[in-house]
């Protein structure tokens, strides 16, 4: 009875150590949640200068956003351009772990170069944005490069055409975000037994077997982690595009994300369209999720 007394009152201070965390859990994120949950129920905006509601309309708003087939445009902008950005993320962040985890080949400054690819991740997306607003722009160095080597002979609208204001925006994320991707990836590959890989290669197996047949498998948890927090952070991708488009999502909307659509209806002041497009971005969020987490979890009979 002592050594179990004993156990509780030291099992005590974990929960006394959580309260902090809880509360601010409770107070920034549950209490929100749940107010904005509330308010999507009803009708509240601005015209001109007079406050229409709050009057409660039921699920008037939901029905607002599902009727108007704009939902369904900025959801598929927003998930284009996220599998623009994701893609090549993937594939360099798998090459470049394999090539700085492998130990044979002892790579020169390796800390330094790991540095170096994790360094575009601190550097904010606001800044990232302008630099290439002003590289890429009609009179800007990009144009005037490609203009002196010929390729053009006159001035490309970078920001004019779709797929180009589509890949910049690809681009960039993936300029900034690979470097965290490549660590994380890293560090999987750094877990896995070396007895592994030198028996395959015992067994005649290249490099490349080893890579897919040993390496890939059990890097799986480690995917699907990068896969669903890169998803959650492609559908709430707002910075880059509103900065790049100036908020518009041009040309013809087509660069236009949920969150920028969003941030058109808090800055209306319309709140109950604002309260019930961010539920649905949650579901949105979730639904897509599980998508990946479910294809990716799978065993390889297919189960």
């Amino acid at each position: 009875m002592r050594k179990k007394s004993n156990v509780v009152r030291f099992n005590k201070w974990g929960y006394i150590f959580l309260i902090p965390f809880l509360l601010v859990y409770l107070i920034f994120q549950m209490i929100p949640l749940i107010s904005t949950i509330y308010y999507s129920f009803f009708e509240n905006y601005m015209s001109g200068l007079t406050q229409i509601g709050p009057n409660f309309v039921g699920l008037g708003n939901y029905g607002e956003l599902l009727s108007n087939g704009d939902l369904l445009k900025y959801t598929a902008n927003t998930l284009i351009m996220w599998i623009m950005c994701f893609v090549p993320q993937i594939i360099i962040s798998l090459i470049l772990g394999a090539w700085f985890s492998d130990t044979r080949l002892k790579i020169k400054g390796s800390v330094f170069f790991k540095a170096v690819i994790y360094m575009p991740n601190l550097i904010m997306a606001s800044a990232f944005s302008m630099l290439f607003f002003t590289l890429f722009s009609n009179s800007g160095p990009i144009n005037s490069l490609l203009m002196q080597l010929g390729i053009f002979k006159e001035q490309y609208e970078f920001l004019s055409h779709v797929w180009s204001v589509r890949g910049l925006v690809a681009f960039m994320n993936c300029l900034m975000w690979f470097g965290n991707t490549t660590i994380l990836l890293m560090a999987g590959m750094m877990g896995i037994d070396n007895s592994l890989v030198e028996a395959a290669e015992v067994d005649g197996a290249t490099s490349t077997q080893v890579f897919f047949q040993i390496t890939l498998p059990l890097l799986r948890p480690i995917l699907i982690y990068v896969m669903i927090t890169s998803l959650v952070g492609g559908l709430q991708l707002f910075d880059v595009p509103q900065i790049l488009t100036n908020g518009t999502g041009d040309p013809v909307r087509t660069s236009m994300t949920l969150i920028m659509y969003l941030n058109r209806h808090l800055f209306s002041k319309n709140y109950g369209l604002a309260g019930a497009l961010s539920v649905l971005l949650l579901f949105i969020t979730g639904i897509c999720s599980f998508i990946v987490f479910r294809i990716n979890s799978q065993d390889v009979d297919g189960r």
